[in-house]
């Protein structure tokens, strides 16, 4: 019999993992997969490279060639510039440089290519998405049982395993683990950030992403390239400036609006050569996110026929610059035990947790001082990052440390899962 799978978000995660257990799905050795990926929404290089997908993401790339510091005035002080050697560990902007929403759709439609192959292999095999559809309930019945799951459309439906693939703020995670775990589990590192599109504005935005400082502990950063809008990012890594900020739980559940109106109240003194655009832009975008930085640590990432997959279970934060890398691995890792176990799905748990575990505790340890280090509170801060920042680049300092930086942060080297059947 297949194998029913529910996998809770279509983010990063839930699409990858589910094309990975599709690919690998085989009704002659019984090793079949039904899968169901629901998304309230209505809307790592070495795995994509054993998808097969890293020239649908290189073509899905921005194809960035840098990224700019610049001063009060707008004006470039110095650069980072991307690694493409392939070698060495990579910069503020990387050799695969991928808007998350590209990403997530070249997931989405290779798991829908995923599908059609295993449904045409036969076994009964599969997956359906359900958008607009939320898990409202989790009743275990025990290990061997599966998971009883009530939606938010009304239906119940039984399955044998559930997978959470929610972020950082997993309802899952909330509904398996309780509430109090799950608070728990996340640790805030007292950063926040919001994101949201703007008008492209040639005069600015070029293939050179642009970063500025300002004091307090605040960030304004652009990201355009070959696209005909541009990401606009705000970051504020001082607690005590960001009150309202501080209580993850109440600042979440206020009104987009009133989100938007704390953060024009954060920069109402963002410098004049970019303050109109910033402005205007979260006034009228309809695409605005934020968020709190943070780390979520757990002992288990399996509770009975529960199971946490990327943020939701060990989100490294954004400060990492490896969410989506551990993410990829842990899909990559739990799809090559659910494959390699088949029916036992105990020991498939069992080893997701042990082979992934050294790759994720060493991807969470940040450097010191992080995040406040890259945001300095003074304006003499800034000024004394910025002439650092002129000294290495001029002096290639920050090339030289990049090739020599290991390539698999973590180190670790994807276990081989023959049972997936992908490319080398």
């Amino acid at each position: 019999m297949p194998l029913d799978v529910l996998i809770v978000g279509a983010g990063v995660c839930g699409p990858a993992l589910a094309t990975l257990l599709l690919r690998a799905a085989d009704p002659v050795s019984s090793s079949v997969y039904r899968i169901t990926v629901v998304e309230r929404c209505a809307t790592g290089s070495p795995v994509m490279r054993k998808l097969g997908l890293l020239d649908a993401v290189r073509e899905a790339s921005v194809h960035e060639k840098g990224m700019a510091f610049v001063d009060k005035r707008g004006r470039p002080q110095f650069q980072f510039g991307v690694n493409d050697t392939g070698k060495g560990g990579q910069g503020l902007t990387s050799e695969y440089e991928i808007m998350r929403g590209d990403l997530v759709r070249v997931l989405y439609e290779a798991s829908l290519r995923a599908s059609e192959e295993a449904e045409k292999r036969g076994g009964g095999g599969g997956v359906t998405y359900e958008f607009g559809v939320s898990v409202e309930s989790i009743t275990q019945n025990g290990e061997e049982s599966g998971v009883d799951v009530k939606l938010s459309d009304g239906r119940q439906q039984h399955f044998d395993l559930v997978v959470g693939a929610d972020g950082q703020g997993s309802r899952t995670r909330r509904q398996a683990w309780g509430d109090e775990a799950a608070r728990a589990a996340f640790h805030t590192l007292h950063s926040y950030g919001a994101y949201f599109t703007i008008p492209r504005d040639d005069t600015q935005d070029s293939d050179i992403g642009i970063v500025h400082h300002l004091s307090g502990r605040r960030m304004i950063a652009f990201r355009t390239n070959n696209r005909p809008d541009t990401q606009c990012y705000l970051f504020c890594n001082d607690g005590a400036r960001a009150p309202e900020l501080r209580d993850a739980t109440g600042y979440t559940k206020k009104s987009v609006e009133e989100q938007k109106r704390i953060w024009r109240g954060f920069f109402e003194d963002t410098d004049a050569w970019c303050r109109e655009r910033v402005f205007e832009g979260l006034e009228n975008t309809e695409d605005f996110y934020a968020h709190e930085a943070g780390q979520v640590k757990m002992e288990s990432w399996s509770k009975g026929r529960v199971v946490l997959l990327g943020d939701a279970g060990y989100c490294p934060s954004p400060i990492s610059g490896c969410g989506t890398t551990a993410s990829l691995i842990g899909a990559y890792v739990l799809a090559g035990e659910l494959a390699r176990h088949q029916d036992d799905v105990k020991a498939a748990l069992e080893g997701y947790d042990r082979v992934l575990r050294p790759f994720v505790d060493e991807v969470q340890a940040l450097m010191p001082g992080a995040p406040t280090i890259a945001a300095p509170q003074t304006d003499w801060g800034i000024w004394f990052m910025y002439s650092l920042g002129k000294f290495v680049t001029t002096l290639k300092i920050d090339k030289l440390a990049l090739s020599l930086m290991p390539e698999d942060k973590g180190g670790m080297r994807l276990p081989e899962y023959p049972e997936l059947k992908l490319a080398e």
